[in-house]
């Protein structure tokens, strides 16, 4: 099944992938190298970094050479650093409580409410109730980090807790988040890369240039998952719930091609990248926390 990838989306999945193990910029001729790989045009490239560069994650740099180039923000980092245990958590964790957000912004700011929501759609909270909003609670930093970030900290208030009742939390859940179209994204990314994983598990040998593109574009698919699926108990779901599956095919296919294709992306070492299986320590890419700001 054919996908579509933003061009923008593409080159911070580059990023968290590879360019965070670059030494110093990435080269502007690299990226286009790099993306053209991938199906993505000069002009594109160029508009994008563009982009990226005003929201304040990509800053120009000269390279040791003199060439032009763009390196992470800072903020940019904190914003991959916090989707790192995420991205590659290859099973839903056990139950660990939650984190509720409880918010009231002034009419006069409702602009706030608005952006206030959508971070926190965009982080995987589901809806309590109006202005209450809960997610897993290992989500907790990444929260105060995103909110701390936004400005909109003053207007929220951060708890920590179980579910006591009165409907049984699995039913609560089911009535949080949307189940059903987590589910039917999970489907999406099987359709479009387990038959890419099927076809190098017939293989033998593992070019860079291969593996490099295949690498990208399902991390670019992944990446968004974990936010909309935010990693809820394997006890609280369906059975024969598909996040099991597409978890198990993302992690093979890092397992296969993310070391293979780093030769192709011009990086020595992965320093700072560990098994997908591995959710304490990993490397992911998400630009900005969460699909709504990606």
């Amino acid at each position: 099944m054919s996908e579509q990838h933003a061009p923008r989306s593409l080159i911070v999945t580059f990023y968290g992938a590879y360019g965070r193990s670059v030494p110093g910029p990435v080269p502007v001729a690299e990226l286009i190298r790099l993306l053209a790989a991938v199906g993505v045009d000069a002009p594109s490239v160029r508009s994008s970094v563009s982009r990226l560069k005003r929201r304040g994650l990509l800053v120009p740099a000269r390279t040791t050479a003199g060439a032009a180039g763009y390196a992470l923000s800072p903020q940019a980092r904190q914003l991959l650093d916090d989707g790192d245990r995420r991205v590659y958590a290859a099973m839903p964790p056990e139950d660990g409580g939650w984190v509720l957000a409880v918010f009231s912004v002034p009419e006069s700011e409702r602009q706030k409410r608005h952006v206030l929501r959508s971070r926190l759609a965009g982080l995987g909270f589901g809806t309590a109730a109006p202005g209450v909003w809960i997610a897993p609670a290992r989500l907790y930093e990444e929260t105060r980090h995103t909110l701390e970030r936004l400005g909109l900290d003053p207007y929220v208030e951060l708890f920590r807790g179980e579910h006591l009742g009165f409907a049984p939390t699995a039913d609560a859940v089911a009535r949080w988040w949307d189940l059903t179209a987590i589910a039917k994204e999970h489907e999406a990314f099987l359709d479009r890369h387990a038959p890419v994983l099927h076809d190098w598990e017939g293989r033998g040998d593992t070019p860079p240039g291969d593996a490099y593109r295949d690498y990208l574009l399902a991390l670019d698919s992944w990446r968004h998952l974990p936010y909309t699926d935010p990693g809820l108990p394997a006890a609280l779901l369906p059975q024969d719930w598909p996040g099991v599956r597409s978890a198990a095919v993302f992690t093979a296919l890092h397992a296969r091609l993310r070391d293979a294709g780093a030769a192709f992306a011009g990086v020595a070492e992965t320093a700072g990248v560990t098994p997908a299986g591995d959710a304490e320590e990993a490397a992911g890419a998400e630009e900005a926390a969460g699909p709504a700001e990606a």
